[in-house]
């Protein structure tokens, strides 16, 4: 196949080094290609770790969606929200990342699915003219948020905006408790920003609770990640994992 994939690491993977400086050599050091950073560091530090390291950096993981989520009841706070989301998008263009991760709400007792879709879709579009003034996609993540729960749903949401600086960020293991990976990938196609390569073992989650899944080394879940690659290459996807 044509297969051309990028590593990158995200930020909060790298357990070693303190300073940005430090993280980023440590990536280098490890053979990846690249850094998924977060936002709201010193734009300064970054760059100068970047080009010291030579790495490049793909995308910017929002880090206050989950402090301030766009489907919050209290407008104040999806207003913050807003505020750190138009400021994850400046980052980016700022690091020449194509990509930014957002997740989009949470669904909860007090929060409601259609609560959560309709907030969260109105924030959204409020920044759709900047991402595209600075050619940063806008890719939604699937976490465990109780919202998006399937693929068709997951299209739905992104084609709304009519934009293709709206996208979907798709996580490999964050979907084994919904369904299987290698079909999210099919259906969702071209709306495909950036993939994060995470293994899942149903087994663990089985026996000791849902987020003990996670615990599981790469290959030795239950992700079929030969099925996910021949899905990728199956949509052309030629971007970062």
């Amino acid at each position: 196949s044509n297969r051309n994939l990028s590593r990158g690491i995200m930020w909060g993977s790298i357990g070693v080094g303190e300073t940005i400086a430090e993280k980023f050599r440590a990536a280098k050091a490890a053979g990846f290609d690249g850094v998924e950073v977060y936002s709201h560091l010193s734009r300064e530090e970054v760059q100068e770790a970047a080009k010291e390291t030579g790495l490049a950096i793909p995308s910017v993981c929002g880090s206050l969606h989950g402090k301030y989520p766009l489907s919050h009841p209290d407008p104040a706070v999806r207003a913050q929200g807003l505020d750190a989301l138009k400021t994850t998008i400046e980052d980016a263009a700022a690091y020449k990342a194509g990509t930014i991760l957002l997740v989009p709400g949470r669904v909860s007792k007090e929060v409601s699915y259609d609560e959560c879709w309709n907030r969260s879709v109105e924030e959204i579009r409020k920044v759709v003219p900047l991402a595209e003034k600075l050619k940063v996609e806008i890719a939604i993540e699937n976490v465990w948020n109780n919202f998006l729960l399937s693929p068709l749903e997951a299209a739905r949401y992104v084609d709304q905006f009519g934009s293709r600086f709206v996208k979907f960020y798709f996580d490999c293991g964050n979907i084994l408790f919904l369904g299987w990976p290698e079909q999210w990938i099919k259906i969702l196609g071209s709306r495909i920003a950036k993939v994060h390569v995470k293994e899942y073992s149903t087994k663990l989650a089985d026996t000791q609770g849902k987020r003990a899944g996670f615990n599981v080394k790469l290959t030795e879940g239950d992700v079929d990640w030969p099925a996910v690659l021949k899905a990728l290459d199956l949509i052309g996807y030629n971007g970062w994992m």
